[in-house]
């Protein structure tokens, strides 16, 4: 008699970044209670399982859900593109960002962290890692409870800037922001969901902030993350402040382990990647970032100095202000090219590891390499079919070059998280689209009408 489960997903190809990063050929993965539970040839699993319902065929690709390591789900999605393309890295955040941020209400950040959880599904992104700048926790957990999204957040945590007065916080109230989030929000949605002790970074925590964020991290049993060093701004405080750079410092106050995600890392040196590489930490490389706020990373950036290291870096989008978008196969194929051009070598990053990058790297970063970034037994169902019937895709050849050289987020076609499907024949399953980027539209013009910032596109509107 055959094993009973709940889905049977059937592809052309299943990407398992299994230990030996095995290509089934006519495969099939079977899913029962949110757990893969089989990985194999079709014609095997067909033979051993009878499920409730089968999804796929012969002209899809079945892959692992991505992770993507860092992006801002509020403030940012619901102004994507207001912000200039042209303006330096403080006037970005301070002059621009910032100010956007601060007049949101908690719908509007309900409604942009959806939107954001909407795009990554659709991109075939099942797991994120948010930038510690919410400010409505619990309208957020709500509304990416809905979406069906797996990820990790926090609350806008700094100590030291006085502006905008919505953020302006000192040290006792942050530290108990971050205490609050972590008692309140660990799990959520059964597990799906939940807080980190996570920090704005930057050069905006006094040493006390991040000493209590190391040790909230630590009694919680969760991660931590930050940016840090995207631009010459940080390096120059930590040497003007403490005699030394980020790295440094944030070693010898005990903050770098093997659960911390520190984003960008753009301007660091040899002596950093060193410290880096023995505590452990993750890299989180956003690569669109770092082109369009010119941080310099094709031109001093170290990425491949911190894998050759031995250092885990894994791949974010970032703001929809600084990269635009959250598809993170785009973000991949970045991640791919970036160093084969700046270092005129066509070895750097090769499509395998940037998809590695992408899924395990990920999955490592957030400390759920257990649960997630592969398709093997007693991992959790979450997965994504791309479909082939598409041009970016045919003729299919060669499965991994697909993947991160000619496809995107538009070949998704199915999505499952949990092993529950949240995007369905390319469409979000929780809530009426058209409906739902309608009310996007008009949050968004409220919220760039209110900020008093001033339109700077360049081309006349008629």
């Amino acid at each position: 008699m055959r094993e009973q489960v709940d889905t049977l997903m059937k592809a052309w190809y299943v990407v398992t970044m299994n230990e030996t990063r095995d290509i089934i050929k006519d495969g099939a993965v079977a899913i029962k209670d949110g757990l893969i539970v089989g990985v194999g040839k079709r014609i095997d699993l067909e033979t051993q399982f009878e499920a409730k319902e089968v999804l796929g065929g012969d002209r899809f690709v079945l892959t692992p859900g991505m992770v993507n390591t860092h992006i801002h789900i509020t403030g940012e999605p619901l102004t994507r593109g207001y912000v200039p393309d042209d303006t330096p890295f403080e006037e970005n955040v301070f002059e621009w960002l910032c100010p956007l941020y601060a007049v949101y209400t908690a719908e509007e950040e309900r409604l942009s962290a959806q939107l954001a959880a909407v795009e990554m599904l659709k991109s075939g992104t099942t797991t994120f890692l948010e930038a510690g700048t919410c400010r409505f926790l619990e309208e957020i957990f709500d509304g990416l409870e809905e979406v069906g999204i797996r990820g990790r957040l926090g609350r806008w945590i700094w100590d030291m800037p006085p502006e905008p007065d919505v953020y302006k916080q000192n040290t006792d109230e942050s530290i108990g922001f971050l205490q609050h989030q972590l008692e309140e929000y660990k799990s959520v949605a059964n597990g799906r969901l939940g807080a980190w002790s996570t920090l704005v970074g930057h050069t905006t925590c006094s040493d006390p902030l991040w000493k209590a964020a190391r040790q909230l991290a630590d009694e919680h049993e969760t991660g931590m993350s930050f940016h840090m060093s995207p631009a010459k701004l940080d390096p120059d405080f930590f040497i003007s402040e403490f005699g030394h750079r980020p790295m440094v410092h944030l070693d010898e106050l005990g903050i770098l382990n093997d659960d911390v995600v520190m984003t960008h890392c753009v301007q660091v040196d040899d002596q950093e990647i060193g410290v880096m590489a023995k505590s452990g930490v993750s890299v989180s490389h956003c690569p669109t970032t770092a082109l369009k706020v010119s941080y310099g990373v094709t031109q001093i950036g170290k990425i491949p100095e911190m894998r050759m290291a031995g250092i885990n870096v894994a791949i974010g989008t970032d703001g929809n202000n600084a990269s635009n978008y959250s598809d993170l196969m785009r973000a991949t194929y970045l991640v791919a090219g970036l160093f084969k051009d700046s270092r005129q070598d066509p070895q750097m990053f090769p499509a395998e590891i940037a998809y590695e990058m992408a899924t395990l790297g990920g999955a490592k970063a957030m400390q759920m390499e257990d649960q997630i970034g592969s398709l093997e037994d007693g991992k959790k169902a979450d997965l994504v079919m791309h479909d082939t019937d598409r041009p970016e895709w045919r003729p299919l050849l060669n499965v991994m070059n697909q993947l991160v050289w000619s496809a995107d987020g538009r070949g998704v076609h199915t999505v499952l998280v949990d092993g529950r499907k949240v995007v369905e024949a390319g469409r979000i399953t929780a809530f009426d689209e058209e409906k739902f980027y309608a009310q996007c539209q008009e949050s968004g013009e409220r919220v760039v009408e209110r900020s008093g910032l001033p339109d700077k596109a360049k081309f006349p509107i008629l």
